[in-house]
């Protein structure tokens, strides 16, 4: 493994535009450095617009070759809205070398946010590690995080992604977790969320040891880590995953 550059997008988006939201990401991506891994909020280009559902999983399907042609260089991932069998799903996607790599459906949907009226869930077995280049990858999507159970089904993942829209009133829990998570699966933890005005923010970076870089100011919160980071804590405090 070698060194790595990890951005986490970080903007508002809830009430905007799908063509607005995708220049803002699309200026955002071209500001990351090639060969970086790129992790955009949860539902970055719609946002939870449960009455615009069927406008925004056509917009999905219209400008996923658009993604692709933007990953020529480097990883990206985010969630999108799609239709499938008149069922709409909150599916991340990560893209590489102009492909698309990998598709995950959010399983654990936020009751809170009545997301389980509108979405069809995905299953949570199919929670698992993929591999790019190498580098072992795990997603957990917003609401996921809290189920300690998943982070269990995804040990020995070298990076984690954690695609967000999580609330303000929530700040502290998202933090306290995806610190958590890092530290107890020793691995690095990228977490991307919303900035709109009811949502956390609190997008950042933590490293195998527990080491926090966020910026709650920033749109692009990067950080060029060393992956044979993670195999050093592995072995300073060996639980299995060496």
């Amino acid at each position: 493994m070698t060194s790595k550059t990890l951005c986490a997008l970080q903007f508002d988006y809830e009430n905007k535009s799908l063509e607005t939201n995708f220049k803002t990401l699309e200026r955002l991506l071209n500001k990351t450095p090639d060969n970086s891994i790129v992790l955009a909020p949860e539902l970055c280009l719609s946002g939870y617009k449960y009455d615009s559902m069927e406008e925004s999983s056509c917009f999905s399907e219209y400008i996923l070759p658009k993604l692709q042609k933007l990953s020529k260089n480097k990883i990206i991932a985010l969630t999108l809205i799609e239709k499938a069998d008149n069922l709409y799903y909150n599916n991340f996607k990560i893209l590489s070398h102009e492909k698309l790599i990998y598709t995950q459906t959010k399983s654990k949907l936020f009751q809170l946010g009545d997301e389980q009226k509108f979405f069809a869930k995905g299953d949570e077995h199919n929670i698992k590690i993929f591999e790019i280049d190498g580098i072992k990858i795990a997603v957990l999507i917003c609401f996921e995080l809290r189920f300690t159970e998943l982070w269990q089904q995804i040990l020995g993942a070298d990076i984690i992604l954690v695609p967000s829209f999580w609330g303000k009133l929530r700040k502290e829990h998202l933090k306290a977790l995806s610190h958590a998570l890092a530290i107890a699966n020793q691995a690095f933890v990228i977490v991307a969320n919303s900035s709109d005005e009811t949502m956390a923010s609190s997008s950042g970076i933590i490293t195998p040891f527990g080491d926090v870089y966020r910026d709650d100011s920033s749109y692009i919160i990067s950080k060029n880590v060393d992956l044979n980071e993670i195999k050093k804590m592995r072995r300073y405090l060996n639980i299995g995953l060496v």
